[in-house]
């Protein structure tokens, strides 16, 4: 098993997308679009590889949503073969350092990612960035790398499996997730919540699922996002419903396009109030191991 940690937007959920050759995590350029533990499960002739995607590494402070995500994704480090910390081509940041500093006094393989070389016009520039990285800890690997592009991914590939032990395939071959069709579902709401609205809202909804039935030719979901103030629940319904209709088409078009048949689509919007400090609440919307 192998923990794929750092900042938020550095671009983990990307990279275990493209590893396992499909979408299994939401991607956005909103922090914390990643709010729950996923596993991407990439199996070959060679062998099978678990990834553990998390939400990005961040202070434990403030709502208890916060807290909650920091605890997620610290903990991801914990039972692990493998940990996989990436940062990104533009260098080093304060964030990226409390991630090292996670895995520095850990007794397993560190293999440091640098993601978007793409970004990066003058390869040589990531020398120096290659070199500095070294000099903080011993890792087992540093692999320059582009998620978005898949340019170098099978180096890296080949770096991670050569640090695991060989045991059985803990999932079929043909499994690519531990995550349900109606958890991906949700989490499509989300994301198309994350691509329409301003820097505020996706940060204070919830998706709860009331409602789901899946079968080869038709999927219906019903769902109701959960808002903090009436203000916030005006602007994710829009003039008229409309930008509620545009979420609803926009995460029609995707399941569709997922499934391969019918996909049915109903949303409505709710306020609770402060949802987001609420342990009964998050627990609700399914943040199922906050204490209460």
């Amino acid at each position: 098993m192998v923990a794929l940690i750092g900042r938020p937007n550095v671009g983990k959920s990307t990279l275990l997308n493209r590893l396992v050759g499909e979408k299994i995590s939401i991607v956005s350029r909103r922090p914390q679009t990643t709010r729950h533990r996923i596993l991407g499960i990439k199996t070959t002739d060679v062998g099978q590889i678990v990834y553990v995607d998390t939400p990005g590494l961040h202070a434990a402070q403030g709502r208890r949503l916060n807290r909650y995500l920091a605890r997620l994704a610290s903990g991801s480090v914990e039972g692990v073969d493998c940990v996989v910390l990436m940062i990104a081509a533009s260098g080093w940041t304060p964030e990226d350092e409390d991630a090292l500093a996670l895995v520095r006094a850990r007794q397993i393989p560190v293999v440091l990612v640098i993601n978007k070389v793409d970004e990066v016009h003058d390869r040589r520039k990531l020398l120096p960035l290659t070199r500095d990285s070294a000099a903080r800890m011993e890792f087992a690997d540093i692999v320059p790398l582009s998620a978005r592009t898949a340019e170098n991914v099978d180096r890296f590939e080949r770096a991670v499996l050569a640090l695991l032990p060989e045991q059985a395939a803990a999932f079929p071959a043909d499994q690519v997730t531990d995550k349900s069709v109606r958890f991906r579902a949700h989490e499509t709401v989300r994301e198309q919540i994350c691509h329409l609205y301003g820097q505020e809202i996706p940060h204070v909804t919830a998706v709860e699922v009331t409602r789901f039935k899946h079968s080869k030719k038709r999927l219906d979901i019903e769902c109701v996002i959960w808002a903090e103030r009436e203000g916030q629940k005006a602007i994710l319904i829009g003039k008229g419903g409309e930008r509620l209709k545009q979420v609803g088409m926009r995460v029609r078009r995707v399941l569709e396009e997922r499934h391969g048949g019918k996909a049915n689509v109903r949303l409505w919007v709710k306020v609770r109030d402060r949802w987001s400090d609420d342990a009964r609440a998050m627990q609700r919307f399914g943040f199922h191991d906050e204490p209460m």
